[in-house]
C-alpha cells in the first residue's frame, strides 16, 4: 500500500504548495487587521424595485415557504471555479449584481399568527469571516485573503433592503416543520439544497409528486414574473446595449487585423469582449464571430476560422452589465466594406423580414398582436424572397402552411425571444404566457430573422453558397408602439457599409 494511502484525496490539492500552519503563524496572521464594519455602503440600484417583485411572489403563494437559492460555485477544473453567476430568479428578487452571492438562499417564511398575511423574507448568505478564523487565510475558495472581502450581515441588509442571516444555519430554517408547512423550492439552482429538501420531505412522508409539481409551478411563476420589465430593468438593458455598441465598434475596427491572422474570427471576438469586460461585467452569452460559411452554423462559438477578403462576418454578441442584464445584437459585416451584388440581395431580404416583424409588433396599439405573430410576419417575407430567388419547390402559400414549411430550410430558428437577465429570458413561462401571449408594454424581445446558405447546400445556386446573414435588434413594447432599443446601430446595407469603411478603412474597397 502506498505511504500516502491514509491521506484524504480532497486534501491532496494542497500538495502543490506549502502553506504555513504553525501556531506562531496562526497567531500572527490573525492580528493587526482593521476589522471595522465596512463603510460607504449604499443601497443597490435595484433595491427600490425588488420589494414589489418579492411582494408579487408572496401574494402568489400565500401561507407557503418559498426557497430561492443563488446556486453554488461550479468547478471548472480541479480546484479552480468558473466565475460565479447566481440564478436569474435570485438576482431578480434580491437586486444583487456581478459575482454575488454563492450558496445564498432567499427564503420567504409565512407570517405567524391567526389571520396573519404575507411573508417575512430573509437573505441567508455567508458573511465576512473574522481574521482569526481558518477561513480568512486558508480557504482559497471563500477566504478573504484569497478572494477578497464579503459583506457582513449589516451591510448586506443596507445594500439589498432585506433582513439577513448567516447561511450556516439556513437549512434548518428551510426544512423545519415540513410536515405542517408547504415548501416550494426553486429547483435547478443548487443540487445540495434540493437533496436536503427532498430528504426532509421523505422523512415526513410528503407527497413527493405533488411537491415536485409545486416546485415546477414556482419556477414557472418566477420566469413569468420577468415577462414585463420595470423601468429599472429597461434602463439596465439600455446600458447593456450601449456597452455592446462600443464592442461592435471595436470589432469592426479589428477587421483588417482579423484578415491578417490565422484565427481571424477570434481577433473579432476578442475585440468585442474586451469592451464588454472593461465597461460591464462581461458577455451575456458566448460570442458568435462567424466568417464565410461559418455564419451558416447558427451557434458557431469556436471562432477559430480565418477571415478572408470578400467574406461576410456575422457577429452575434451582447454585453452584460454589472446588473447582469444582457443585450443581444447581431450585425452582418462585409469585410471589405462593400456587399457584393448577391450578398446585398440576401441582406436586403433579411432586412425586409425584420422590418415586417417590427411593423407587426407595432400594430398591438390598434388590435391584439400575439408574440407568435411577429415571427409569422417575418416568415411571410422570407418565404416570398426565397420564391423570388427561385429556391422554393412549392408556392409561397404552400410553404407557409403548417404542412409545408419548406422555406424554413434556410431559417430554422425563431424570429424572437424575450431578453433580460437571461439572453433567452423567461424560458420556463407557459406557452400561453409566451408564444401565445399578447404583446404588452414592458416586454423586451429580439427580432432576428436570417438566411443561411451552406457551402454544402446543393439546392441553391453556387453564388449563394457560404453566405449567412442575420440582423438582430432588441425591442421594447411601449404604449404607443415599439422602440428599437438598438436603433443606434447601423442597420441598412448602406449604413453598414459606411460603418465598416469608416472604422476599418484598411479593408474598404
Amino acid at each position: 500500500m502506498s505511504s500516502d494511502a491514509s491521506e484524504e484525496l480532497s486534501d491532496r490539492v494542497n500538495n502543490r504548495s506549502h502553506r504555513p500552519n504553525s501556531a506562531a503563524f496562526r497567531d500572527f496572521v490573525a492580528s493587526g487587521w482593521d476589522r471595522a464594519p465596512l463603510t460607504g455602503v449604499a443601497p443597490l440600484p435595484a433595491a427600490e424595485w425588488t420589494p414589489a417583485r418579492r411582494e408579487a411572489v408572496s401574494r402568489r403563494f400565500p401561507g407557503e415557504r418559498i426557497v430561492v437559492p443563488a446556486g453554488p460555485l461550479k468547478v471548472r477544473s480541479n480546484d479552480t471555479d468558473y466565475r460565479f453567476r447566481a440564478h436569474s430568479a435570485f438576482i431578480h428578487l434580491t437586486g444583487l449584481e456581478t459575482e454575488s452571492e454563492p450558496d445564498a438562499l432567499l427564503v420567504f417564511e409565512p407570517a405567524d399568527g391567526d389571520g396573519a398575511e404575507g411573508h417575512t423574507v430573509t437573505l441567508w448568505f455567508r458573511p465576512r469571516a473574522g481574521a482569526d478564523t481558518e477561513e480568512f487565510f486558508s480557504d482559497a475558495r471563500y477566504g478573504e485573503y484569497w478572494v477578497g472581502p464579503r459583506d457582513d450581515l449589516e451591510t448586506m441588509t443596507v445594500r439589498t433592503g432585506i433582513t439577513t442571516a448567516d447561511s450556516s444555519t439556513a437549512m434548518d430554517a428551510v426544512t423545519k416543520d415540513l410536515g405542517s408547512v408547504s415548501v416550494r423550492l426553486l429547483r435547478g439552482a443548487d443540487v445540495n439544497v434540493e437533496q436536503a429538501v427532498d430528504q426532509a420531505r421523505a422523512q415526513v412522508s410528503a407527497d413527493l409528486e405533488a411537491s415536485e409539481a409545486g416546485d415546477d409551478e414556482l419556477l414557472e411563476y418566477l420566469s413569468e414574473l420577468r415577462l414585463i420589465k420595470d423601468d429599472h430593468e429597461v434602463d439596465q438593458l439600455r446600458h447593456a446595449i450601449d456597452i455592446t455598441r462600443k464592442g461592435f465598434d471595436r470589432a469592426v475596427a479589428s477587421l483588417p487585423a482579423a484578415v491578417d491572422h490565422a484565427r481571424g474570427e477570434r481577433v473579432i471576438e476578442t475585440s468585442f469582449e474586451s469592451a464588454a469586460r472593461l465597461d460591464g461585467y462581461g458577455v451575456g452569452y458566448d460570442t458568435i464571430a462567424a466568417a464565410g460559411d461559418n455564419a451558416c452554423t447558427l451557434h458557431w462559438i469556436r471562432n477559430d476560422g480565418v477571415v478572408r477578403s470578400g467574406d461576410l462576418v456575422l457577429l452575434d454578441a451582447g454585453a452584460e452589465a454589472d446588473s447582469l442584464y444582457t443585450a443581444d445584437i447581431t450585425r452582418t459585416l462585409p469585410v471589405d466594406g462593400t456587399f457584393t451584388e448577391v450578398q446585398g440581395k440576401i441582406y436586403d431580404a433579411v432586412l425586409a423580414a425584420a422590418d415586417a416583424a417590427f411593423a407587426k409588433a407595432a400594430e398591438h396599439v390598434e388590435h391584439p398582436v400575439l408574440f407568435r405573430d411577429v415571427h409569422a410576419a417575418a416568415m411571410e417575407v422570407i418565404a416570398q424572397k426565397l420564391h423570388d430567388f427561385g429556391l422554393l419547390p412549392v408556392s409561397v402559400a404552400e410553404s407557409l402552411s403548417e404542412k409545408g414549411q419548406q422555406h424554413r430550410r434556410w431559417m430554422v430558428h425563431g424570429t424572437s425571444h424575450h431578453l433580460g437577465l437571461d439572453v433567452h429570458d423567461c424560458a420556463q413561462a407557459r406557452r400561453d404566457m409566451y408564444l401565445d401571449a399578447r404583446l404588452e408594454p414592458g416586454m423586451v424581445f429580439t427580432i432576428e430573422p436570417g438566411l443561411y446558405f451552406k457551402e454544402s447546400d446543393l439546392l441553391v445556386p453556387e453564388e449563394f453558397r457560404g453566405i449567412g446573414v442575420r440582423i438582430e435588434d432588441d425591442v421594447l413594447v411601449t404604449s404607443d408602439g415599439v422602440e428599437n432599443l438598438s436603433a443606434g446601430f447601423p442597420r441598412t446595407r448602406a449604413e453598414v457599409e459606411a460603418w465598416v469603411q469608416e472604422l476599418a478603412p484598411g479593408r474598404a474597397r
